[in-house]
């Protein structure tokens, strides 16, 4: 006990240490941001030069850009640009600041005190892409920093301000929709709950801020499919490569959506089991229920219907890639699908997020980083201890804003 009192003492400490050793060695890698560019660096930086002629863009310029996703982040480091003429280095030290802001955010955190906070900010730092994307002008760090920062105003009961950050977030990426979804259904099912239970349905009481509130910021993503007349601006179409799936907009790929969860399951439920060893995966699976064994038959159907597809890019797939047969290829996936499906298999605010983010995953290409918003969250709410709640703090319908 004594020497746990006195690690919990020293964990501020040890993980400033961490932190520092983390980013410092990122900025010597990459010459502390002047690096070449990188991979994608290069077209995003060439879109993000149309917007640095001024600082707020016009229709046009918003309508006829060369990117899938949505706008903010190019218009963020086009206005670096225009104002500092030095556009490269700043868009890479603003991702490396909001990176830093979001590990010091959750490691920090006063919501729980002791070690918990430090070690799910090391569980990140640990995760594939997210400190390297944070030296480079990717737009990943921006959309899963407004996303971080939904939530942290979400479980504040600061609604208002993490509804506004979730449009920010789905300004920078269409994905990041998923996000005020799970949310919006978690609270209309924790609101319906008790009325089903009493069989008392008022609709008065049914429109609630508590998911009005983020139903209004996914309902956001609608401007952008008017403003592009489609899923993305229409030249992205034409000079980047978009999967079919992304071309047409009822098109659906499940196996992409298989391969989110093996993802997650390698980049958060795995690395869980290191950090949180007591409070993972394993004491689930001690506390085995007959439900497991349904959801591990329904996804072993699931794969054997709708089979991951080799064409992905990303660590998983190198991974996959070492073994020497198919089967073996699939069964990794499996494991890893069905390690996710059993640690979220409980109905709660996680499990909303999750499922919403495979889902949606279904319209993409299956690539490692698009879960990086998601284990950014999961490693959020580890820290302030409500991964693995069921139900959100109590409050009465009476006591909370309405929608009149």
């Amino acid at each position: 006990m004594a020497i746990d009192a006195r690690l919990k003492k020293l964990s501020p400490a040890i993980f400033l240490f961490v932190i520092t050793l983390f980013y410092s060695g990122l900025l010597v890698r990459l010459n502390y941001l002047r690096s070449p560019l990188w991979q994608d660096e290069v077209f995003f930086w060439k879109t993000s030069l149309q917007f640095s002629h001024s600082l707020i863009p016009n229709l046009n310029q918003l309508r006829n850009y060369e990117e899938l996703n949505t706008p903010l982040p190019f218009i963020v480091f086009g206005a670096l640009e225009y104002l500092f003429k030095d556009g490269v280095f700043l868009g890479r030290l603003f991702n490396f600041l909001l990176s830093l802001i979001m590990i010091c955010m959750i490691g920090f955190s006063t919501r729980k005190r002791g070690i918990d906070p430090p070690l799910a900010a090391c569980g990140l730092l640990l995760s594939p892409y997210y400190l390297w994307l944070s030296g480079h002008i990717y737009t990943d760090i921006l959309a899963s920093f407004f996303v971080f920062l939904g939530f942290w105003f979400y479980t504040q009961n600061r609604l208002i301000f993490s509804s506004v950050a979730f449009v920010l977030a789905i300004a920078s990426r269409q994905y990041m929709v998923a996000f005020p979804v799970a949310i919006a259904m978690f609270e209309l099912f924790a609101l319906l709950k008790p009325m089903v239970q009493k069989n008392c349905f008022k609709l008065r009481d049914v429109m609630h801020i508590r998911w009005v509130a983020p139903s209004i910021a996914a309902a956001s993503i609608g401007v952008w499919f008017w403003l592009f007349n489609g899923l993305a601006p229409a030249p992205a179409f034409s000079t980047r490569l978009a999967p079919d799936v992304q071309r047409n907009l009822w098109a659906l790929t499940p196996n992409s959506g298989l391969f989110f969860l093996a993802v997650v399951g390698l980049c958060f439920v795995l690395p869980e089991v290191i950090f949180f060893p007591r409070r993972s995966l394993p004491q689930r699976l001690l506390r085995w229920q007959k439900p497991y064994l349904y959801i591990a038959i329904g996804l072993l159907l699931l794969f054997l219907v709708f089979p991951p597809a080799l064409k992905a890019s990303g660590i998983l797939i190198k991974i996959a890639n070492v073994l020497p047969a198919y089967p073996l290829k699939i069964a990794l996936f499996y494991g890893l699908a069905l390690c996710t499906c059993l640690r979220f298999a409980r109905i709660n605010l996680a499990f909303w997020i999750l499922l919403c983010n495979t889902l949606l995953m279904m319209k993409a290409y299956p690539w490692d980083r698009y879960a990086l918003p998601l284990i950014v969250v999961f490693w959020y709410l580890r820290a302030i201890g409500v991964l693995d709640k069921v139900e959100r703090d109590p409050q009465p319908v009476t006591t909370a804003p309405q929608i009149e």
